[in-house]
């Protein structure tokens, strides 16, 4: 697939929720899940081929599959073991303690440098938003109990990790790793997706740090003990994969709406950052557009994680 050219800056709609279309954004396809389930539903191959890893892979918002890591720590895990239906919700699931009523992540300060091409500005722009992500969201995990490990970025690709071997540039933009909880966003990967577009690159980054949180959290490990194939063409599998994958859009959207309007991510700027989770393809294990977008909203407008229970959602609301 051709690369991306930069986008240029747009001015968010000044009632930006108004339309599901955010009409007033640029045209701006976003690729074919180029395999962005690396990311999100990264978890689904890693779920499935060893769970012990979903911590293992989960690139933007879109396609993308999660490698496994063999002994690596998922994190911990909630209820019973089991399987899950396209009409029933996955109640441990629903009832992990971050998910109870009244926890949000906090406001932050995020001083973020400016955004550059060179590997050592995005290096620098990505480990101040993951500072901000982690002060953001350490009193959510500590109100509910959680262990807080801290995330770290990479803008390079290792040929392996502690998931295991690398995917492809054609197969991720950025993915999450929760064997050595990294987040990786190699720079040419994500220069060709983002360009400089400061609201796609906080809004990746704040994706894989959903699945970060969903690894401290134990959500990961319980969703991976809810698969029932040996590979992610179940569709009940698929449907595991796409309530971790939207629950990723919504944990970033929330953070967002933490910090929106102070330090350098002004209202707009997080508006813009949130309308980039509805830029996708419809996919199986993401999520249809319009649900990508609107499990963003959720998080942003209802400003806790209870918001983001994609578990007790029925499967029409994340299909």
């Amino acid at each position: 697939m051709a690369a991306r050219p930069p986008e240029p800056a747009w001015a968010p709609d000044p009632n930006p929720w108004a339309s599901p279309g955010w009409a007033t954004a640029p045209p701006v396809p976003i690729a074919p899940p180029r395999s962005r389930l690396w990311g999100a539903v990264g978890g689904v191959l890693v779920i499935v081929l060893a769970f012990s890893l979903i911590a293992a892979t989960f690139p933007h918002r879109l396609d993308g599959h999660a490698l496994a890591a063999p002994g690596a720590d998922t994190g911990r895990a909630f209820g019973d073991t089991g399987s899950t239906s396209d009409a029933k919700p996955v109640p441990e699931l629903a009832r992990n303690p971050l998910l109870a009523a009244g926890i949000t992540p906090g406001p932050a300060e995020c001083a973020l440098p400016d955004l550059g091409r060179a590997a050592d500005q995005l290096r620098a722009y990505y480990r101040a938003l993951a500072d901000c992500l982690e002060q953001s969201w350490r009193p959510a995990l500590e109100k509910a109990g959680e262990p807080t490990l801290t995330a770290t970025v990479s803008v390079t690709l290792p040929e392996h990790s502690a998931c295991g071997a690398a995917p492809t540039e054609n197969e991720a933009v950025a993915y999450y790793c929760g064997g050595d909880t990294t987040i990786y966003a190699p720079t040419d990967w994500m220069l060709s997706d983002a360009g400089l577009n400061k609201a796609r690159h906080i809004a990746t980054i704040a994706h894989e740090y959903g699945h970060h949180v969903q690894r401290e959290s134990g959500i990961l490990s319980a969703a991976a003990d809810k698969m029932t194939s040996p590979d992610e063409d179940s569709p009940a599998d698929k449907e595991i994969v796409r309530r971790i994958e939207l629950q990723a859009n919504c944990f970033g959207s929330l953070f967002l709406a933490a910090v929106a309007g102070s330090g350098s991510i002004s209202r707009s700027l997080a508006n813009a950052a949130v309308a980039d989770y509805g830029r996708a393809n419809d996919s199986d294990t993401h999520g249809s557009r319009a649900h990508q977008l609107s499990w963003a909203k959720s998080g942003y407008d209802g400003k806790s994680t209870k918001s983001c229970d994609t578990w007790s959602a029925a499967a029409g609301e994340v299909s």
